[in-house]
C-alpha cells in the first residue's frame, strides 16, 4: 500500500492538477494506494503520525516541496519502519537536487513504482528553547535562516514561482538581506571537545545534504547516510567579501575562499551574543540564543534512482 501525502498548493497551486494526472497512471496500473491531501500548515505532520503510529512498515510518498518533506519527517513515529518516496513540486527542491530524484512528476512516480534502489536517510535534529525539530536537508542559524523567514512571507517568491523562476526569489532576497545583515559573535562546540570562536558570523548551517536555499551547494561532501552532519560557517570577513562568496556557492567553489569554514560533526552547540532566527529545511523557527544539532538514532529508507 502506497500512502500519498499531497500538498495541493505546491508548485503555485498546481499540486492538485499534477496529482490528478498521476492518479490516472496509478489507476491504469491497478496500484493499491491512498491519497491524503494537506489542508493547513503542519497537516502533513499529523497525517504521517497517524499512518505510522502502529509501528508497522509503511511506504509514504510525498508530493510537494522541501517544506512538505520537513512536515512529514516530523510526524513519522518509527523511522526505521518507513520507506519514503518523493515527487518534487517545490520551488527550491534541494532535497531532490541532492539525491538526483527526477524533477518530472511522471518520471519520479515511475521511479517509485519500479523501485529497486534505496538509500538510508539520516534525520537531523535541531534542539532549541522551543524543543526538537527534525530536518532532512539542512538547518541553519543567522543569515540563511533570515532569508528563509523572508521567503516564507514574500510576495516576490509567489511571483517568481508563478513564472517558474522560484530560484530567483532566493537570490534576490539573499542579496538584499546580506546588505542589511549585522554579523554576530558566536561560539560553537563540536562533539563536546572542539571550541570555535568567531567575532562576526553571518550564519552557521548544519547540512545533511549538499544543497540548501534553492541550489546553493554549501557542503559538497555532505551525505545523508554517513552518520555525520556537515557544518558551514561564514564568518570574520568584510561584507563585500561575503557578497563575493554568494555566486561561488552555486558551484561549490566557495569552500576554498576566505571566510568559509567547513567541519564534520555528530553533535554541535552554538551560542550567539544575541538571539538569532533559525530554520529547518527552510521552515522558519523563532529566535534563540542557543541551539544544538545532532542526528536521530534511526534512519528512513529512501527510494532513489
Amino acid at each position: 500500500m502506497l500512502h500519498f501525502i499531497i500538498n495541493p498548493h505546491s508548485s503555485s497551486n498546481k499540486g492538485k492538477e499534477t496529482w490528478e494526472k498521476l492518479e490516472l497512471i496509478l489507476r491504469a496500473r491497478q496500484e493499491e494506494y491512498l491519497a491524503h491531501f494537506t489542508e493547513y500548515k503542519c497537516h502533513a505532520t499529523q497525517i504521517a503520525r497517524e499512518i505510522t503510529s502502529d509501528g508497522a512498515p509503511h511506504t509514504l510518498v510525498i508530493l510537494g516541496g522541501d517544506g512538505s518533506i520537513n512536515e512529514v519527517i516530523n510526524g513519522i513515529c518509527f523511522p526505521s519502519k518507513v520507506t519514503l518516496g518523493y515527487i518534487p513540486l517545490g520551488s527550491g527542491n534541494d532535497f531532490a537536487r541532492s539525491l538526483h530524484i527526477p524533477s518530472d512528476p511522471e518520471k519520479a512516480l515511475d521511479l517509485i513504482l519500479h523501485s529497486s534502489h534505496f538509500r538510508q536517510l539520516n534525520l537531523g535534529i535541531l534542539t532549541d528553547s522551543q524543543g526538537e525539530h527534525r530536518f532532512a536537508v539542512s538547518s541553519g542559524m543567522g543569515y540563511d535562516a533570515s532569508i528563509c523567514h523572508q521567503v516564507s512571507v514574500s510576495r516576490l517568491k509567489r511571483i517568481f514561482n508563478y513564472l517558474k523562476l522560484g530560484q530567483l526569489s532566493y537570490v534576490a532576497l539573499s542579496i538584499s538581506t546580506l546588505l542589511r545583515w549585522h554579523p554576530k559573535k558566536m561560539e560553537l562546540t563540536i562533539d563536546g571537545t572542539k571550541s570555535l570562536h568567531f567575532k562576526k558570523v553571518y550564519f552557521a548551517a548544519a547540512m545533511n545534504l549538499p544543497y540548501e536555499g534553492g541550489g546553493c551547494k554549501f557542503c559538497p561532501s555532505a551525505r545523508p547516510d554517513d552518520g555525520f552532519l556537515d557544518l558551514i560557517v561564514i564568518a570574520d570577513v568584510p561584507k563585500i567579501a561575503a557578497l563575493a562568496i554568494l555566486p561561488a556557492v552555486f558551484s561549490g567553489s566557495h569552500i576554498h575562499m576566505k571566510g568559509v569554514h567547513i567541519y564534520r560533526f555528530r553533535q554541535l552547540t552554538a551560542h550567539s551574543e544575541t538571539p538569532l532566527v533559525l530554520h529547518t529545511d527552510g521552515e522558519p523557527i523563532p529566535q534563540s540564543f542557543t541551539a544544538s544539532w545532532s542526528l536521530t538514532p534511526d534512519s528512513i529508507r529512501l527510494i532513489v534512482p
